[in-house]
């Protein structure tokens, strides 16, 4: 699920959630009850679109995590106040990631304009940007 830099979900960008079912399909597809879907939702765990009329209307994504958290559940123990802390802490590290891979391309572009490089510094992890001498800025 798309998540903003705020750890949003976002449903407008995802190609895998063109696809709606109505919540007796969601629950099928999942291997749940119709009522464990409306629990889910109210906790929090799994928010569908909603129809004009309120109705829900999950995504294959949707699916998806109503299978995880079946797993996490059934299979690992998790109560659903770990699964809903699981679900914001993996939203918030993929916001992170996109956060990473945007700063990088920025300043990859910025140093580029610079005529400079990016060096890798390898035991701190940090990047240092190096111009030749004659060409530095004071």
């Amino acid at each position: 699920m798309a998540v903003d830099d705020r750890g949003d979900r976002s449903r407008n960008d995802d190609v895998g959630d063109a696809a709606t079912f109505m919540i007796s399909v969601a629950a099928e597809l999942a291997g749940m009850h119709a009522q464990t879907l409306r629990t889910y939702d109210r906790l929090g765990l799994v928010t569908p679109q909603r129809t004009r009329g309120g109705g829900r209307r999950y995504s294959n994504r949707d699916v998806e995590m109503l299978r995880e958290i079946q797993r996490l559940s059934q299979d690992e123990g998790v109560n659903l106040a770990g699964i809903k802390r699981i679900i914001e802490l993996s939203d918030e590290v993929e916001a992170l990631r996109r956060r990473v891979s945007d700063l990088t391309r920025q300043m990859e572009s910025a140093s580029r304009a610079r005529h400079g490089e990016l060096v890798p510094v390898p035991r701190t992890n940090a990047l240092v940007v190096w111009q030749p001498r004659g060409k530095r800025s004071r």
